[in-house]
């Protein structure tokens, strides 16, 4: 029986086969503002707003 890899880490083992570094720090930005959007629909909105 195969073990399946999950999704994060079958993206990750492309970027180090590619050597697609650079690609890390743009995925990392954007789940950063994926976070803000998310969360500024919650309580946690007024805490968001301030650091902006």
């Amino acid at each position: 029986m195969v073990k399946r890899k999950s999704i994060f880490a079958e993206f990750l083992a492309f970027l180090m086969h590619n050597k697609a570094y650079w690609m890390i720090p743009i995925i990392i930005v954007l789940l950063f503002f994926a976070a803000i959007l998310i969360l500024g629909g919650t309580s946690a909105a007024p805490f968001i707003y301030t650091l902006f």
